[in-house]
């Protein structure tokens, strides 16, 4: 079920969906989720290859199913679908805005790259003169006669820029300048008591940010403050049961060994249920023997 946007309170924080989760178009917005909720998702703009820290430039940030569910239920975040705005078919007047707006950006932007061209030639306005002084000797006009006046030079500078469209910067997926129509709507169907999930909400419920933890072929990484200053201290694999091959035992452990975390290993105790009836989540934290007599000689 939907319901109407405009009843959303103003202190949660809204989220896009596509592709199944939520999206953050708001700067503002991650950072709120980042600092006061531990929440990291994915930056997924177009300038995210030059580093990992949130900018307008890095926008917008997809959160995993786990991290949108979580903030839903937890009363942080709502979620709204706007695909009904955006995928109607534009009006004339609508296309009239968009061809205006865009005309008035790419003019921004010849604006910035003059003003910027015009810049550098004033700091290099000497070396320009006397460059332009060695053609004219180098023509055979004698000394005397040349003239090159600074304000002449800059002026005709300024008339030789052009700008073209086509080199346009990209536009970066933002905010839009305009409030869509949006509506509230359910999240995608997510096992209310699955593993996964319960254990990324028991971490975070600890204060700790959680992290997909595919790159060191786990579930889960655990970090104890912002990963942009810690690494992570822990890896975490679930189970579908207690029962562990000794190969996979050995192979996670060894593989937790060499990235220097500890491995934790989770699953159901189906003997015993937790809270509101759900089943109870054990861990086992596995630490290499090594680790422990290096901390041992250090006492």
């Amino acid at each position: 079920m939907s319901s109407d946007f405009a009843s959303v309170p103003k202190h949660k924080i809204i989220l896009t969906l596509l592709n199944g989760t939520g999206y953050i178009f708001e700067i503002k917005d991650y950072m709120f989720l980042r600092r006061h909720h531990h929440i990291v998702g994915a930056l997924v703009g177009s300038c995210n290859a030059r580093g990992l820290s949130p900018n307008e430039q890095t926008l917008p940030i997809a959160l995993t199913s786990l991290e949108t569910k979580l903030l839903v239920e937890e009363g942080i975040a709502v979620i709204v679908s706007k695909a009904t705005a955006l995928l109607k078919t534009p009006t004339e007047l609508d296309l009239h805005q968009y061809k205006d707006r865009l005309n008035d950006r790419l003019t921004e932007q010849a604006e910035t790259l003059k003003h910027q061209k015009l810049k550098d030639a004033e700091i290099n306005l000497d070396k320009i003169i006397n460059g332009k002084r060695k053609k004219l000797l180098q023509k055979g006009i004698p000394e005397t006669e040349i003239d090159l006046n600074p304000q002449q030079v800059l002026k005709e500078i300024a008339d030789s820029i052009t700008f073209d469209r086509k080199n346009a910067l990209l536009e970066i997926c933002c905010a839009h300048p305009d409030q869509h129509i949006a509506s509230i709507v359910q999240l995608p169907s997510l096992e209310e008591h699955s593993l996964k999930y319960l254990v990324f909400r028991d971490f975070w419920l600890r204060g700790k940010f959680v992290t997909p933890g595919d790159t060191f072929g786990a579930d889960f990484l655990i970090y104890p403050g912002d990963p942009l200053l810690y690494h992570a201290s822990h890896i975490v694999v679930l189970l579908g049961h207690c029962k562990l091959e000794p190969l996979e035992l050995i192979a996670k452990v060894r593989l937790s060994v060499i990235v220097n975390k500890h491995c934790v290993f989770a699953y159901f105790n189906e003997r015993n249920a937790g809270e509101e009836g759900c089943p109870k989540i054990c861990y086992q934290t596995v630490y290499w023997e090594g680790n422990q007599d290096r901390e041992r000689s250090k006492q």
